[in-house]
């Protein structure tokens, strides 16, 4: 008798099936890659957009929020023509590549970042302004204790945009072409395979993937919890 969907899939989960694990591993590379890049830029400049006072802030905020929702097939669209032969990074050749994948999926994590970061500095600074001022500290001298006191919160950010990243199948697609065995991810096999028929790998891609985003929330609850316990 011939196994389902769900008997293939973990069929192909438990033997460790090479195809399963390149697509795995590629996944992960390029995802995590896309977060720290995003965490890296992200987390100062929204510290720093939260504190800054200048001309157009709100403006700025306002873009910010909106770029939260940027449609992935426009932030594909956007580093193709940036990398495509024709463009001002074509001769770098890195279309069709996993890093032209880490640079779409960084453009959809950035916003998410600022903004959301942002949002948890602003609340600290209106908490806390008196006592760094009494201190002799301004508002950029406090980003990075700002940052540090309020990592716990921030956790929400990085996961927001590791949710991003990792469900986001239009923009690596166009940047990436879900080449095998070189660009195909998790999302866009699941994508490919469904449409061939061949679901007990897509089932088995679906499995990893949300196995993956509860592991991560659950790891940032577990941290938040004990952070609270310390605290108290």
């Amino acid at each position: 008798m011939s196994l389902g969907p769900f008997g293939l899939a973990f069929d192909l989960i438990a033997s460790g099936d090479p195809e399963l694990m390149q697509i795995i591993g590629l996944s992960l590379r390029v995802t995590l890659t896309a977060v720290a890049i995003g965490c890296a830029l992200g987390l100062p400049l929204g510290a720093a957009l939260a504190l800054a006072r200048f001309p157009g802030r709100s403006v700025v905020v306002v873009v910010f929020n909106a770029l939260m929702g940027l449609p992935p097939v426009v932030a594909g669209l956007a580093i193709y023509l940036l990398l495509s032969r024709s463009g001002p990074l074509g001769p770098l050749g890195l279309l069709f590549t996993p890093t032209a994948m880490v640079l779409a999926q960084t453009i959809l994590i950035l916003p998410i970042v600022i903004s959301l970061t942002r949002s948890v500095i602003e609340v600290l600074w209106d908490e806390y302004q008196e006592q760094f001022r009494s201190l002799g500290s301004g508002r950029i001298r406090a980003v990075p204790t700002l940052l540090w006191d309020g990592r716990f919160s921030l956790l929400t950010g990085v996961l927001a945009g590791f949710g991003r990243a990792s469900a986001e199948v239009g923009a690596i697609l166009i940047v990436g072409g879900n080449i095998a065995g070189h660009t195909r991810t998790m999302t866009t096999a699941i994508t490919l395979e469904t449409s061939r028929g061949n679901l007990g790998l897509a089932v088995a891609l679906g499995i990893i993937l949300i196995g993956l985003t509860l592991s991560f929330n659950a790891l940032a609850f577990g941290a938040s919890g004990w952070a609270r316990r310390v605290a108290g």
